[in-house]
């Protein structure tokens, strides 16, 4: 196992009907004048919006809303916000929603922090983030696990590039975690979730360094509940366990547990990347289209790891460890198909994709100046060969 440091701060707030505590808890980590951000639409026909603002004006705490974040945040929209709310005294930014609403709550703090540089300079690792506002989050969907994490995402829709950036300044003070808020979700919406916990373990899962006994054994029965209850959720949306379940398994996917002592590769997701920035598919669906072209493009790496996943998280019980890899990726991808996801870019996209696979790969090596990947590092035309296996 490698030496590593392990460093959750964010307080859980979690259970049913807690988000009226939103505004005590924005107190308690020194909140005066909040900047609230919120999606499309729904944290207010849920009720959720207006519970959250309640409980700032029963804290006495100032506050400002912004709607509208999209499922792809994008640069422009938190640089606006930036430019919108740099005078107006704001010390605490604050995210009700998922991953998406997260995200930018995250991009504006840190634009607020220092209003003179543009936000896209932190993200392009142009400019080093040294400070931000305090964040805090009221999650609404079991997916990104931005929640507790130190990552972020913001999508540059003029270069058409989606870029990550991770930093301890993206660990929120506090999440409020209630599993009702996620019944009236879209199918669409969970399976895209359902999608992305698997992912954030997969991507630590499958390392170069891997073989850590417990780190291994916490990320194989996280993955078996989320495929347990997943299913549940798709079928009965209003199951409080199943519900609850996957919200707790979004937060550990993502804080860093699921990999400890070992390497992450996160090639999925980069791959994923590219697709949203070019098509602005959904997170989950673009980790769907991605991860079974990958795994038969890499398996061979390291047969038995690929085995042992198969084994241990789909129950499959061919002795031979190349036939069992070949099973347990098939059995991802057909639970893909099951929770309604799509598995290939045509599938998504249309023929027309077919045209697209330099460019993808372009994008994804950021004009080839880049290689991704540890499980197996893979260069230009390592990409664009999986790219293409995924029309």
């Amino acid at each position: 196992m490698n030496g590593f440091t392990f460093w959750s701060p964010t307080k859980v707030v979690f259970g049913a009907g807690i988000a009226k505590l939103t505004g005590k808890e924005v107190k308690e980590f020194g909140g005066t004048n909040c900047l609230v951000f919120y999606g499309s639409g729904s944290a207010v026909k849920s009720g959720v919006l207006e519970t959250v603002i309640k409980s700032l004006e029963v804290e006495g705490i100032k506050y400002s809303c912004v709607g509208g974040v999209q499922i792809n945040p994008l640069l422009g929209f938190a640089q606006k916000a930036v430019d919108d709310f740099k005078d107006k005294g704001i010390d605490f930014v604050l995210g009700v929603g998922g991953g998406s609403v997260i995200d930018t709550a995250k991009a504006v703090a840190h634009g607020l922090a220092s209003p003179e540089i543009p936000i896209w300079d932190f993200f392009s690792q142009k400019v080093e983030l040294k400070k931000s506002l305090p964040i805090g989050s009221v999650l609404t969907i079991a997916a990104a696990g931005s929640e507790t994490s130190n990552s972020a995402v913001l999508t540059n829709q003029e270069l058409g590039i989606k870029r990550g950036l991770g930093t301890h300044f993206n660990r929120p003070q506090f999440a409020i975690m209630d599993p009702e808020l996620t019944y009236t979700l879209p199918p669409r919406h969970t399976a895209c979730g359902i999608a992305d916990i698997l992912m954030h373990t997969l991507d630590r899962y499958f390392a170069p360094d891997a073989e850590n006994a417990l780190t291994d054994e916490l990320a194989e029965a996280l993955m078996r509940v989320v495929i347990k209850y997943g299913k549940i959720a798709m079928e009965k949306p209003d199951d409080y366990k199943a519900r609850a379940e996957l919200m707790w398994a979004g937060s550990l996917s993502h804080n860093g547990l699921t990999g400890l002592g070992q390497t992450m590769d996160f090639a999925v997701h980069q791959l994923g990347h590219a697709l949203s920035g070019k098509y602005d598919i959904p997170h989950g669906e673009s980790l769907t289209i991605a991860w079974a072209s990958w795994a038969r493009y890499v398996y061979r790496s390291d047969v038995p790891r690929f085995a042992r996943y198969a084994r241990n998280v789909w129950g499959i019980l061919n002795a031979d460890d190349e036939a069992a890899a070949i099973e347990g990726i098939v059995a991802t991808e057909n639970f893909f198909r099951t929770i309604k996801m799509p598995v290939s870019l045509t599938e998504a996209i249309g023929e027309s994709c077919k045209n697209d696979v330099e460019e993808l790969a372009d994008f994804c090596t950021y004009h080839q100046i880049r290689t991704i990947g540890a499980f197996k590092v893979l260069d230009y035309n390592a990409i664009k060969d999986i790219f293409a296996a995924m029309v």
